[in-house]
């Protein structure tokens, strides 16, 4: 089938679509620098004649309150029309785990505001969610640090890497739509300060990781232990260990 990639060019996006050709699919990869752009219109209608299957990994390019919901917002809008007019059967769109436990971030606001359009729609749809990729560890610490100090909250995560969460999407990608939002998530749950511990010692890292109840996750979100793991019993659980990914990939990250 004729699947489209949104944010082809992406972490996740150029995965899935190396998954999806190997499979043997006629994938196209859709961004702004391949010459589509769903915020102004720009390649879409040609992009998507044919297309069965459009998947949305696309991110914003800034996290401004206003600037990311204006590009969740407006991106999406843009998408699902065309997907309409296009006759598109399926929406598979990446989303985060525990969204609408995280609104005190404007991010979050907008990846909500994403998902309820495209719940909204139409268009047939799943929504996958995933928990924190393990090749973002290093981000969270750094948005939390002051000096030699990371100040971490010891709110239980269950990350994953970006192989397992673009392997996942090619399975969804291919199945039926489910009209809903199904949970992608790593094998441990394993508390914020000590993943940061872990990564520093393989790293060599030399700041001190100092665990602070009220400290906030990205720097504006508080969290507890149910804010970033899955809280049903259906989520995808993958296989790949964070100490495993750790000892043979850190030199790449």
């Amino acid at each position: 089938m004729k699947i489209v990639v949104i944010g082809g060019s992406g972490l996740i996006g150029k995965k899935l679509v190396n998954n999806l050709r190997q499979l043997g699919h006629e994938v196209v990869a859709a961004s702004p620098s391949l010459g589509v752009n769903t915020i102004t219109g720009e390649g879409l209608a040609e992009t998507l004649v044919g297309a069965q299957v459009v998947v949305d990994v696309s991110n914003a390019p800034s996290w401004e309150d206003q600037a990311v919901l204006d590009f969740f917002v407006t991106s999406n809008t843009n998408l699902l029309a065309a997907e309409a007019t296009a006759g598109v059967s399926h929406h598979v769109a990446l989303s985060v785990v525990g969204t609408e436990r995280l609104l005190q971030s404007g991010y979050f606001r907008a990846k909500l505001a994403q998902e309820e359009l495209i719940q909204n729609s139409k268009i047939p749809y799943t929504i996958v969610r995933a928990t924190q990729f393990f090749e973002f560890i290093g981000g969270i610490a750094d948005v939390a640090t002051e000096g030699e100090i990371v100040r971490l909250p010891s709110a239980l995560m269950q990350p994953i890497v970006s192989d397992d969460v673009a392997a996942a999407l090619v399975d969804f990608t291919l199945a039926a739509p489910v009209n809903g939002i199904v949970d992608v998530a790593g094998p441990d749950q394993i508390r914020m300060d000590e993943l940061v511990r872990q990564f520093f010692s393989v790293t060599k890292d030399t700041r001190q990781v100092v665990t602070d109840a009220k400290a906030p996750y990205y720097g504006s979100v508080e969290v507890n232990d149910q804010s970033l793991v899955p809280t049903g019993s259906n989520a995808r659980i993958t296989t790949t260990h964070f100490k495993d990914w750790l000892s043979r990939s850190i030199v790449q990250v």
